[in-house]
């Protein structure tokens, strides 16, 4: 069967993570994603964090699986004629290079949409237009200029960043579906567009619901908020959840650096969620009784929860409390993840040959298709399928390629 985006061709100019990870999604739903890199060298990633010396890194290969690898010098003149070809056969164009870094290399927008009126092109860059457009962005930059960083960490300590990569992946995913619209638009249309994504506006995003604190402030503190000042700006909660419900990670047995339940207590649950944890008698106790009298001492309350916990490990706790319908949710560690039997039942967890490292693991689509399963498949070796797209795309024979390996064209 036919893959969602099969028969849809995506020149992949993009490195590091941002990219990457939006244009694996696009070759995971069946688009032929060609990864355009300079030869000799690539994705920068494939060299960085190595643990196998001169195999390409983890970093690269859980980024860019099932796509097809090309080198391609853009500043020979061969290269760009090479490059203009592959623009008119492609649907889609990918790049997260600093701004008007192909523009200088001859191909501005304009031009590509001169060469191919059809065209998506999209970008990824780290802020849109204003006095950050020329700036770099790292993952870390992006939380602190979207709001995340202020918002994460205890009330007493620094801003904290957060280990999901909500600048870099989150914003390859908001791309993701920029391009897809795009698509869709131009089955009705015939035109290509720009798709434009900045990182800083991906992590706002994300971060809407304090955005939504940030204007209720205005009447006064935050009840739900475990703070005890409050200011004019949206503070650090800890592990409070932020929402309508109250919630706390609470230690368990044995008490390892990552034991612990995150429990959420649900008004019509207080009842049940005392009998599970053996005190019965709190159900009817004023002072937590009722959600506006937890409300104003939650240490004390999630403190007495704790005790109960502490007594049992963190997924024998996720046991109990599922059974009387409480939300919860231990803290997994990556070791947990990567060993978690019913994730790679599911395909979140898959094994995937290498050539050069034997196997290794990596997260599988979390879009799910009934119609469009995702077979992961290993990243390509540097220039790995180079003879092949040029063939195809140019009819080139061996001699024509051997005299452009020569020329350092490819």
């Amino acid at each position: 069967m036919d893959k969602a985006l099969s028969g849809v061709r995506v020149l992949d100019m993009t490195h590091v993570q941002s990219g990457p990870s939006c244009t694996q999604i696009l070759a995971w739903m069946g688009a032929d994603v060609i990864k355009v890199e300079l030869p000799g060298r690539g994705d920068i990633t494939r060299g960085q964090l190595r643990d196998v010396p001169n195999v390409d890194s983890l970093y690269f290969t859980m980024l860019n699986c099932n796509k097809r690898s090309l080198t391609l010098n853009l500043k020979s003149e061969k290269g760009k004629e090479i490059f203009t070809a592959l623009i008119k056969r492609a649907d889609i164009l990918v790049e997260n290079f600093g701004p008007g870094v192909l523009d200088r290399q001859g191909f501005p927008w304009e031009r590509i949409r001169e060469i191919n009126p059809g065209l998506i092109y999209a970008s990824i860059k780290g802020f849109g237009a204003g006095p950050f457009l020329e700036s770099k962005a790292y993952e870390t930059i992006a939380q602190a200029m979207g709001g995340a960083m202020s918002t994460t960490g205890f009330e007493d300590g620094p801003p904290t960043s957060t280990g999901a990569q909500i600048g870099d992946s989150g914003t390859g995913i908001h791309t993701v579906a920029g391009i897809l619209a795009a698509l869709y638009q131009r089955t009705q249309s015939g035109r290509g567009q720009r798709v434009e994504v900045a990182m800083q506006d991906a992590v706002l995003n994300l971060c809407r619901v304090k955005l939504r604190d940030q204007q209720r402030l205005k009447h006064g503190a935050l009840s739900e908020y475990p703070n005890s000042n409050f200011g004019d700006e949206v503070p650090r909660s800890g592990n409070a959840s932020g929402g309508g419900q109250p919630g706390a990670a609470l230690r368990c047995y044995p008490g390892g650096p990552n034991d612990y339940c995150y429990v959420i207590i649900q008004p019509p649950i207080w009842a049940v969620l005392a009998r599970t944890i053996e005190r019965p008698e709190l159900a009817d106790d004023p002072a937590f009784g009722t959600p506006e009298a937890r409300i104003k001492h939650l240490d004390e309350v999630f403190g007495v929860i704790e005790q109960w916990t502490m007594k049992h490990t963190k997924h024998e706790v996720m046991r109990r409390l599922m059974e009387a319908d409480v939300p919860c949710g231990p803290v997994l560690s990556m070791k947990d993840l990567i060993e978690d039997e019913a994730l790679a039942q599911r395909g979140m967890i898959v094994d995937v040959p290498h050539r050069e490292r034997g196997s290794f693991k990596t997260v599988g689509s979390p879009i799910v298709l009934s119609d469009s399963p995702v077979e992961v498949r290993a990243a390509p070796l540097l220039g790995e399928h180079t003879a092949e797209i040029l063939r195809e795309t140019m009819g080139y024979g061996e001699s024509e390629l051997k005299q452009l390996r020569a020329d350092g064209v490819i």
